[in-house]
């Protein structure tokens, strides 16, 4: 392994890991775990998400009896994250400009392991270690949706995959996702447009009259992506319609779906030519559910006390994004989110202090130490 997280850390964005192409980084952390001496597994979760490599499971067997802690970052980046060239300037780790950096989540990762590789180095006592690193996070937390959760013995645990590091989000949102097909009818554009039913018009006046945004302190929604049409001489006969809803609160979020919905079922009632009316095709599926710890509980006490034992300022936080723990929570995992020191995520201009990276890594070590007493 390198001889600083620096290094390591460099090591690990260097290598293309987009979601469903993880199996290359996947290789080198099992590596570097065995040398850790962990027992290393993948389960077969790519089988469903058409990916390269499954989740990643890693046993650190302990000299103190107590059940094991999970930690877990995702493998996989967002696009553009093939071929990054990290920079380093007045502390501060960034791509070229061209590529994402990779620290969402490969800092969470790098943290992980080197807070591992440092309690292995002191030989002190400490209990039972499990790491996961999952794949495809990125696009629908399609890893933890699949993981094999057999393997996990703990009841507790982290996932880094926030901001700075001392914050941890005891909370996030339910998230549906919502898809709307409108289709109209087809016609020159030029000769007869009046005999044709505009899909893409329809699609409009419909998402103009649902709610959009802020809806209140707990929910939101937005649309996000909108597909259809041919040529601008033929009109359109389908468009199609990506949205999203969260809330905190699942009666809202129940609110806040039917309303998106019921616009565009309200909407198309009033495009007609002829017999032809538009129609409108509805698919509203659940990606996660929402989850909310108590500020009594062991994971958020042992990271209260492991910050204040590093004088790292720690707050709690409720979130707005979903992650791998959403559905861990689902499953019975009492987990929270750490931050890792990741700034600017999903952009060209994503960054890293590096003093939060090392910060990061003894974060995790204390939490560890913490848990072992």
């Amino acid at each position: 392994m390198d001889n600083t997280i620096i290094e390591y850390f460099l090591s690990l964005i260097k290598i293309d890991s987009e979601s469903k192409n993880e199996k290359a980084v996947a290789e080198k952390l099992e590596k570097d775990l065995e040398e850790l001496g962990a027992e290393v597994l993948f389960d077969n979760a790519h089988q469903r998400t058409g990916g390269n490599v499954g989740n990643l499971y890693a046993y650190i067997p302990g000299s103190i009896n107590k059940p094991p802690i999970l930690f877990c970052a995702h493998m996989d980046t967002v696009k553009p994250g093939n071929g990054i060239n990290p920079q380093i300037k007045d502390g501060l780790i960034t791509s070229d400009g061209t590529t994402i950096l990779g620290a969402d989540d490969k800092s969470g990762i790098t943290e992980i392991i080197w807070a591992i590789k440092e309690l292995k180095e002191s030989g002190e006592k400490h209990a039972p270690v499990e790491i996961l690193f999952t794949i495809s996070e990125e696009i629908g937390l399609k890893g933890a949706k699949h993981l094999d959760y057999s393997l996990i013995r703990s009841k507790t645990g982290y996932a880094l995959d926030s901001h700075q590091v001392g914050r941890l989000s005891i909370g996030a949102p339910s998230q549906n996702s919502l898809k709307f097909v409108v289709r109209g009818k087809e016609s020159h554009a030029g000769v007869a447009p009046e005999k044709g039913i505009n899909a893409i018009r329809v699609a409009a006046e419909a998402i103009a009259a649902m709610p959009d945004g802020r809806i209140d302190s707990e929910t939101t929604c937005n649309v996000g992506i909108i597909k259809g049409g041919k040529a601008t001489n033929v009109v359109p006969n389908e468009v199609i319609i990506e949205a999203e809803a969260r809330s905190h609160n699942k009666d809202k979020l129940k609110k806040v779906s039917d309303e998106m919905c019921q616009a565009f079922r309200e909407v198309v009632k009033k495009f007609q030519v002829g017999k032809y009316k538009a129609e409108v095709e509805i698919k509203v599926k659940e990606e996660y559910q929402a989850f909310r710890l108590n500020e009594k509980a062991e994971v958020v006490v042992l990271a209260k006390d492991a910050a204040e034992k590093l004088d790292i300022e720690f707050k709690t936080e409720i979130g707005g994004g979903g992650s791998d723990v959403n559905i861990f929570n689902q499953h019975g995992l009492l987990m929270a989110v750490a931050g890792s020191g990741m700034d600017k995520v999903h952009t060209v201009d994503e960054c890293i202090k590096i003093s939060e990276l090392e910060i990061g890594a003894k974060w995790m070590l204390e939490i560890i130490r913490e848990y072992s007493k």
